[in-house]
């Protein structure tokens, strides 16, 4: 069934509005975004000043492409209270990345912004099947990233219980899913494998444990990854997706379908550009997605674009949803690497060494230069088994590895196969690429 207005009675109930509905509300609190922020912020109205774009040439969805990107270099630009759009003692919340590359990106919010971020979270959480009655243990790091207390708060708002443990302490983490009998783990993927080889380690069997969901995020996995993961814990896992700037974690969520991350758009207005002629890409082709805050009031973001390569499909979910669906993420514009004039994602190679039997979820790229040329090692841990007095056999394995990513790329790298546990684990986003050409 359809849900309208009147027959909603939950926050998740919006994910199933006739789109011609959310439509309507979504060009409304557009043309309303476009009047507060020119008032209340210099920044935009220097950007639509620039454009010569105003509300009034808000009447469709499609009028967004009328309107200015903004990007990272102007979150840098304005740091650190400069794209606030209330003032300082409305703000009750400041959030902001790393800050590994340059100046941290700083987030604030509103009491507004957050009781929208606990809904939004709730109901990344109300897909993945958790409920009151869950246990829900969160090991996402807390403090200035984001991921912690979105999740925390999303599952409070839901009515389940929350362990706020936090990343690391692994074999704590796995005596807690124990001794509190934790039914939902959120945390990153590459983490959540590294718990269960951990668990083996100590002689726990994760699957005959009461956890039955994970919910994952704040790093790109594949499918095959969550074969393994689901395999090995005896669970159910989904993907959610968000990032600091636009709120955290709770942009959009995958639902029991697990058939791609719905956006919730009465929130957040998503588009799909290309990353180099900055046009509209078609439904169902890849490209950048960008990302409008419709309802923010702290610092709200107009077309944000977030490098970020996915796909979007706007037929309706076999859940019965109505908002857009965005694919996994592929890979990052800005993160996209060059060898030797071929574009290579971190994604496609996972993808790649997931498909192979032996091969285990732990690898790193490593990009050199010799000389004048480019040189990339995919570093990838394999099953004991392989390291034996026979040579001969880790030799094959090892050219076929290689020449199933060569066969794909098109692209000729060096191969080295590790033993289990040789590659340095992380209790937050994995370091998948060392790229040495920036030292030099």
């Amino acid at each position: 069934m359809i849900r309208t207005e009147q027959t909603m009675q939950h926050p998740w109930d919006r994910d199933y509005l006739p789109r011609e509905e959310l439509e309507r509300e979504q060009v409304g609190k557009l043309r309303r975004l476009v009047a507060y922020v020119r008032e209340r912020v210099p920044f935009y109205r220097e950007a639509f000043e620039r454009s010569g774009a105003t509300e009034a040439d808000v009447q469709t969805l499609g009028d967004v492409a009328g309107l200015p990107f903004t990007v990272k270099d102007d979150l840098r630009a304005n740091y650190p209270f400069r794209l606030f759009a209330v003032p300082q003692d409305e703000i009750v919340r400041i959030h902001c990345s790393s800050g590994t590359t340059g100046r941290p990106i700083v987030a604030g919010y509103t009491r507004h912004d957050l009781d929208v971020w606990s809904e939004v979270m709730a109901r990344t959480l109300h897909q993945a099947g958790v409920t009151s009655g869950d246990i829900c243990q969160v090991a996402w790091g807390y403090g200035l990233f984001t991921g912690g207390l979105g999740a925390h708060y999303g599952a409070e708002r839901l009515g389940a219980t929350v362990v706020p443990i936090s990343g690391g302490n692994t074999e704590r983490q796995i005596a807690l899913m124990q001794d509190f009998g934790t039914t939902v783990w959120m945390g990153t993927p590459s983490y959540a494998t590294y718990l269960a080889e951990v668990a083996e380690q100590m002689g726990v069997d994760v699957r005959a444990l009461p956890l039955r969901v994970a919910v994952l995020g704040a790093e790109p996995w594949t499918d095959r990854m969550r074969a393994e993961i689901e395999e090995r814990m005896g669970i159910r896992a989904y993907d959610i997706y968000g990032l600091t700037e636009v709120i955290g974690p709770g942009v959009s969520a995958e639902c029991e379908c697990q058939s791609g991350l719905h956006i919730f758009e009465d929130h957040f207005l998503p588009e799909l550009i290309d990353p180099e002629t900055l046009q509209p890409v078609s439904e169902g082709k890849p490209g950048e997605l960008v990302l409008t805050t419709i309802s923010k009031t702290g610092m709200p973001l107009i077309r944000f674009r977030t490098r970020d390569i996915t796909r979007l499909h706007y037929g309706r979910c076999e859940c019965g949803r109505t908002t857009v669906r965005m694919e996994r993420v592929q890979g990052r514009s800005d993160d996209m690497l060059i060898v030797r004039g071929v574009n290579v994602f971190p994604s496609q190679i996972e993808s790649i060494l997931l498909g192979i039997e032996g091969v285990q979820p732990h690898y790193q790229i490593v990009v050199d230069r010799q000389g004048s040329m480019d040189d990339m090692e995919v570093q990838v841990e394999v099953e004991e088994r392989f390291f034996s007095d026979r040579v001969r056999e880790l030799e094959e394995f090892s050219r076929r590895v290689r020449a199933r990513i060569e066969s794909t790329l098109g692209l000729r790298v060096h191969v080295r196969l590790m033993e289990p546990g040789s590659i340095e684990r992380s209790t937050g986003k994995a370091k998948r690429v060392v790229d040495r050409r920036r030292q030099q």
